[in-house]
């Protein structure tokens, strides 16, 4: 894979997203789930959605249920409850896996691209990392996704500029993504 221009990825109607069609924008993508502690993560990128999208900004929401089960939900319980709850307007993809030979093709190309770097500071970081512990001894040595709403930014030339781990402040991810735009 040359350029993530180059990636498809199943949408939850079972139609394709072309990423080239996505050239010129800033795209944040986002391993998601229903059940998670940082679910409320939807809240703040519907915020940036509605706010940079008319700027050349989108959203690419991966629903996955790697993570301790939680987002169990078909792939329109997933929506519905993303609509109801937080009001999302950015496309949602097929539930799928973002680890393990499974993997789509999408998030096999982000990893290789920007690896883990670190939970950061503070007490949320502390508990993933005591989580990831018990998971995967040599977490901090693979790029492996580690948890739900782990966020990858692109530029407007499909570089993958950053990752951000679920553990970063949210504003911190605004303020990198209006940096781009």
């Amino acid at each position: 894979m040359s350029s993530i221009y180059d990636l498809k990825v199943e949408a939850a109607d079972g139609s394709f997203l072309n990423l080239s069609d996505y050239k010129g924008k800033v795209i944040l993508v986002v391993n998601t789930a229903t059940g998670c502690g940082f679910t409320p993560h939807y809240a703040p990128i519907e915020e940036m959605y509605e706010k940079y999208h008319n700027d050349g900004f989108e959203v690419i929401d991966v629903p996955c249920n790697q993570f301790a089960g939680q987002a169990p939900e078909s792939d329109e319980e997933i929506h519905e409850f993303c609509t109801l709850k937080y009001h999302t307007q950015f496309p949602q993809m097929k539930k799928s896996d973002v680890n393990g030979e499974n993997a789509i093709d999408l998030f096999k190309y982000l990893k290789e691209k920007k690896g883990f770097e670190g939970f950061g500071k503070g007490p949320k970081a502390l508990a993933m990392s005591a989580l990831l512990k018990k998971i995967d001894k040599d977490y901090k040595n693979n790029s492996e996704i580690k948890w739900n709403f782990t966020k990858f930014l692109i530029n407007r030339e499909g570089e993958v500029v950053a990752r951000f781990e679920p553990t970063v402040d949210m504003k911190k991810v605004e303020e990198a993504v209006a940096e781009l735009i």
